[in-house]
């Protein structure tokens, strides 16, 4: 005669659950440690997967039967048309931003001798004003700028020595985001099915987060870093036709403020106007402003709609606060960062209010005796 194997008690069971629970935890955490040194590559790559997937999904129409391929095209695709381009305005920029750096450290750009231009410039009934409003004396404003113009010049220096003497790890960085791009691209659709499976969570949220992540990346990246490359663009043509010195890099200057809500470009294509109109060149100015107003500034009313569309309904202000956040926190990376956890934070809520509603409706009414 035979006896049943008895059933492990219940407390065992419950201790093996949470070692496992806190040996997946560890193992998680270890894993996050040891990719750490090369996150903005892995996170680069995988924005880049999600943005070049629809074109990758294309080419693999065309060549059904040779994915490896397909993503091997897509990344000359990305190469050439982005990346190439890239380093070649990034080359230009870094010899526009050492020349400033250089005139700033020589003096050769005297910014209290442009603020009396300025103010010289200025009609006698506003600088009353101002001298009613405690402007008069504009030496204390002046030695603030001009420290301020002087900070602003160690840290770009700064900046170009870090980048000049990170060029190995840069190139390692670099390489390793193309080699998972290429891995994302073409196993990108099973790897997600994979996560969607993975997460403790019911299929339809999970479902629904990812979709939300995706959309919320497209949106950002087409409605902020697409957007803010054409205002860019256009404040560097504007500025070079009006003669500003270092056109491109203001430009580069407003694709960076163009991230913005409500502030936008504005921050720097106005006070430009404002110093040529009030340095004698009139049509300049005017000039300035006309492509400021009905170039520039129409050009995010006009491609932002086209370009994201009803792909997440973050609020404006909410937006600029995480991308402000986001470039403190983790510099360039930021600005897809910030507004990326804005949106499942506000889609996380918007899922916890739908389902409290679902709960409230079926559990009976309660009536009084």
């Amino acid at each position: 005669m035979t006896t049943a194997p008895k059933s492990r008690p219940k407390e065992t069971k419950q201790v093996e659950r949470s070692s496992f629970w806190l040996f997946l935890a560890l193992a998680t955490l270890a894993m996050i440690l040891i990719v750490w040194p090369f996150y903005k590559a892995v996170l680069w790559a995988t924005l880049a997967a999600i943005m070049f997937q629809p074109l990758y999904q294309y080419i693999h129409t065309k060549m059904p039967h040779n994915p490896s391929r397909c993503a091997i095209a897509t990344m000359l695709i990305i190469t050439f048309a982005v990346l190439l381009p890239a380093f070649f305005l990034g080359g230009l920029i870094v010899e526009e931003a050492i020349s400033v750096v250089v005139a700033f450290q020589s003096g050769n750009i005297d910014i209290p001798g442009m603020i009396d231009q300025v103010r010289s410039a200025l009609p006698a009934s506003l600088l009353q004003m101002l001298e009613d409003n405690g402007w008069g004396d504009m030496a204390d404003l002046q030695a603030r700028a001009q420290e301020f113009a002087a900070e602003i010049a160690t840290l770009v220096a700064g900046q170009a020595v870090a980048v000049g003497g990170g060029v190995a790890s840069f190139a390692l960085a670099f390489g390793i985001g193309l080699y998972v791009t290429y891995f994302l691209l073409r196993d990108g659709q099973e790897i997600g099915d994979k996560i969607i499976h993975s997460l403790p969570l019911e299929r339809s949220i999970a479902v629904r987060l990812v979709q939300d992540f995706i959309s919320i990346v497209r949106a950002t990246i087409k409605g902020s870093g697409v957007v803010g490359l054409v205002q860019g663009a256009l404040g560097a043509i504007t500025f070079w036709i009006a003669g500003v010195p270092s056109a491109l890099l203001f430009g580069v200057l407003m694709a960076i403020f163009s991230l913005l809500p409500a502030i936008g470009s504005g921050i720097v294509w106005v006070p430009v106007a404002i110093w040529l109109l009030a340095t004698g060149m009139i049509w300049q100015g005017v000039f300035v402003i006309i492509s400021g107003i009905a170039v520039i500034g129409m050009a995010d009313n006009v491609l932002r709609p086209i370009l994201v569309g009803r792909d997440t309904g973050i609020p404006d202000w909410i937006i600029l606060i995480t991308t402000l956040g986001g470039l403190s926190w983790m510099g360039l990376s930021g600005i897809v960062v910030g507004p990326l956890v804005a949106g499942l934070f506000l889609a996380g809520w918007s899922i916890a209010d739908e389902r409290r509603g679902v709960n409230d409706a079926l559990e009976p009414s309660e009536t009084p005796a």
